[in-house]
Parts: C-alpha cells; structure tokens; sequence
C-alpha cells in the first residue's frame, strides 16, 4: 500500500471486497474495538465502507462498535470519544447500517479509585501492573461475552498492524486459522479475530484516512491535529495480555505511572490545554510514592493479609498497600483537583474525576475493611466540594471518631495493638445480627496469626536473625514489588 489509495485505488477496492466477503460469509456478529486512534478509526472506516455498498438486505448481521472508558482516560481524549461514538450512532441509523456504538467501563469495584484509594493499592508500575486487567480486559471481554452468550460466537475485528506490535503479530500468527483471514482468539472461547489493517504501514494508515472522507461525519484532520499536540500513538483497544498497554508517551490513562514521564499530557499542556496542568501534577504526585527511598512513607510495611515479607536477605520489609492516612491525602488532592479544573477548563470539557459511586465504595472499605471509625470519607468531600452525597448511616452499632480515641487511650494502658482490637471489633459487627456465625471464629484466628507487633520490632528481630551489623550496604536495598495483587 505504498504511495497512497489515490494513487492504488485497487488496493482500496480489493480489501473492502475482502472485507464484504468475510462479513457475508456466516452469521457471526462482528465487534469492532474502537479507540478514537489512528488504528482504530481505519478499522472502523474501512468496514463503514464496505458495508455500505450492500444491498440493505445483505446488511443483517450486526456490528458493535465498543470503546473502553477506563473512567481515568485523558480528558481531551474522552470528549473526541464521546462525541465520535454519538456521531457514530447518528450516522448508522441515518444510513441504515446495522453498527451500534457502546461503551464499556470497569463495574464500581473494579475501578482505579476504589482500588487504588479505596483498598490502597499502590500506584501501577512495570511489575505490578495491576490496572490493564481490570480497567480494560474485564470490561471488554464481558461484553465480548455476553454476545457469545447470546450468538454462540463472535468476530473481533481490531486495528492491529504488524509493525505496531511484534508480540501481537506473533500471537496471531501462532493460532491462525489455516486458509483463512481469521485468528483464534488467544484466551476467549469461540472468539475469532480479523485484523484488515494488520500489513498497513503508518502512512498507509494516514494517507487512508486523510484521502477517503470519514463516513460518519468526524473529520479526520481533528485526529491528525491530536495526535500532533500530543506527539503520541493511540492506547488500542486492550483484550489480552498479548495486546500492547498504554506505556510509552501513548493516548491514555491521565493517571499512568508505567512511563517515568506522561510526555503526551506535557505536550498537550505546551499546546495551549493548560487546565490539563492539575491533572499532570497529581499524576507526577502517584509517581513519586514509587521512590524507593521514600516508599515508607506512604505504604504499610504488612501486606494485604497482615503478613510481613523481606525483600531478600535483607531486612527491610516488602512494601505492602497504601497507608489509610495517605489514601484520605490521595483522595482530598483528588477532590481539590476536581474543584479546580472544573472552573478552569472550557466549557463542557471539564470531565468528573471520580464518580458518586465509587466514594460510596471506598467509605464502605475505609469503614468495614480499614478500620476507619471516623467515617472520614463524607467529612472529606463536605471539606472539599462543599456538599453531601446521598449517604447511608449505619445503625447504633456504627462507631465513632470519639470512640476510636477512647478505645487507643485503653490500649496503650494495656499494651495492646489498638488496631488489633479495631479489626476484632469489627469482625464481631461485621458478624452482629446472623444466625449462622460459624464463620466469625475463623475471621478471629485470621486476625490474631496477623502481624501486629512495630516495624522497628520486625526489623530488629530480622537483623539479629541475619546477623546484620548497623552498617548495611545499600545495594541490598532492593526496589522490588509485589508481581501480583496476592501478593501486595
């Protein structure tokens, strides 16, 4: 495809009859990943068309357009995708297309504040990951699902290109299917994939785009001017683990910590976005809570269980999730940065960063899961937005800020972990009212076998343990972290 469609319209004419083929040739439903990127739009673009020149009563299988909103996506990003799937919808209909555009988004639990937050899972890095499964994979394979429920099998069609992923083009080549356009899908049952833009170079894909009008009233110079403001890619449609992330200066989540710097932000911010700028800021923020150095500040030195584990021969402890007193920091910047973008962004850009929802799932693991008796969440977002939400209030049994301070004071007379007493207190609530509470002397065992003695306790005990001296060579501290969320 080299020299561009105006100069090899057969080459245009030939894929769109493969296209038209593939789609006429059995009755599985068609689910296009739409980005809003380069990649992406020729996919879409080069099926609008080919469907098109059907006859209508060939047009009857259909095809969903489905765009994943992380809920984190960079806000300039999110209104050209919210606004491209509208014209899409308009455009099908108008046309009488069997296309319908839907957007996919992470359930309430799953999503990057209630887990980051919420259950103070640290900021995502190269080795733990932890977003790309939840915030795209989940989402996307559900709905990639429900149609295979629904059809018994599905075909994806995504703008992959070789020479934009090798891993990817390798995992295609590995389960395609002899004699045909179509790949197995690496890890969805009765999903098969069609990759039609999947030999196109860059400028193939340009030139595509720039000489053939979109046939839903986008304009496709809108796209170039982004791209060039950002000086990034596109973040593909992610629907397994073979499908490159977001990494690497590319359109994306505003919140990523995988690049050691978000240059397309920067660089949409040096285009005149200056009301991005917050967003950067409390980015940069996140990034910095992965510094060695100064990981102890912000994370707890017990895992997720309540276990300790050293990093090596060493004595100093794996860090485990965010401390709750840092999550209550995270989520008043958050709430501050809301407040401002909100007065400084054009009109109708300024998108809500964290929704109702998901501050109604971190009060209810602040208060059932991390102890938070003074019930912080809904005097944070009364501080900061000045406003209240829709709460519930829990009955006598609820416990109080005063009652923590009370309970603390009885501890340390005693010489007990008052967060131990927190956590027994609250499985015994947790439990109040059941009739079956078989369940309750387990939780209680779990609780006790937990590590509540001090750090410096810890740390002395695996020194001696060692054999250390006082002076430890700092080449033993290790930056590493947990590969996985068992074992945060």
């Amino acid at each position: 495809m080299r020299g561009g469609f105006a100069s090899q319209p057969n080459r245009l004419e030939t894929l769109l009859d493969e296209v038209r083929e593939i789609y006429l040739s059995d009755q599985r439903p068609w689910v296009i990943g739409y980005s809003g990127g380069k990649d992406s739009t020729a996919t879409l673009q080069l099926v609008w068309l080919a469907l098109a020149d059907l006859p209508a009563d060939q047009r009857s299988k259909p095809v969903y357009v489905i765009s994943s909103d992380t809920l984190v996506e960079t806000p300039v990003i999110t209104n050209y995708i919210e606004k491209s799937l509208e014209n899409i919808e308009t455009a099908a209909r108008r046309q009488g297309l069997p296309i319908s555009a839907h957007k996919v988004t992470p359930t309430t639990e799953r999503t990057f504040w209630v887990n980051l937050i919420g259950r103070g899972y640290p900021a995502p890095s190269r080795r733990f990951r932890w977003c790309t499964e939840r915030l795209k994979i989940e989402p996307a394979n559900d709905f990639i699902k429900s149609r295979v429920a629904e059809f018994g099998e599905v075909v994806m069609v995504l703008g992959v290109r070789s020479q934009e992923s090798a891993t990817r083009a390798q995992v295609m080549s590995l389960h395609k299917i002899k004699g045909s356009k179509l790949s197995r899908h690496s890890s969805l049952l009765n999903a098969f994939v069609y990759a039609p833009v999947k030999d196109f170079s860059t400028d193939d894909i340009w030139d595509f785009l720039l000489q053939v009008e979109n046939p839903w009233g986008n304009d496709n110079r809108d796209l170039v001017a982004m791209y060039r403001n950002a000086q990034a890619g596109e973040c593909p449609l992610v629907v397994d683990k073979s499908t490159p992330s977001c990494g690497n200066s590319r359109f994306g989540c505003w919140v990523c910590t995988v690049v050691e710097r978000d240059r397309a932000m920067e660089a949409m911010i040096d285009s005149g976005e200056d009301w991005l700028e917050p967003l950067l800021d409390f980015r940069d923020m996140l990034s910095e809570t992965q510094d060695p150095a100064r990981k102890r500040e912000f994370r707890d030195f017990r895992r997720k269980n309540g276990s300790v584990s050293f990093i090596g021969d060493t004595d100093r402890p794996m860090p485990g999730p965010y401390l709750l007193d840092f999550c209550k920091t995270l989520l008043r910047r958050l709430l501050e940065v809301q407040v401002r973008i909100q007065k400084e962004a054009p009109f109708g850009e300024a998108p809500l960063l964290i929704l109702d929802s998901e501050l109604h799932e971190i009060r209810r693991l602040w208060r059932m899961e991390r102890g938070d008796w003074e019930d912080s969440v809904p005097r944070i977002v009364r501080e900061v937005l000045g406003r209240d939400l829709d709460w519930v209030f829990e009955d006598a049994a609820t416990f109080t800020i005063e009652d923590g301070a009370l309970l603390d004071q009885v501890c340390r007379e005693h010489d007990v972990p008052t967060e131990l007493v927190v956590k027994l207190v609250d499985i015994e609530r947790a439990a109040h009212g059941l009739k079956r509470r078989h369940a309750v002397h387990t939780r209680i065992e779990d609780a006790l076998r937990q590590e509540w003695r001090d750090v410096d306790v810890l740390v002395a005990e695996r020194r001696k343990t060692l054999g250390l001296t006082d002076a430890v060579e700092e080449d033993l501290m290790l930056d590493l972290e947990p590969a996985d969320e068992d074992e945060l």
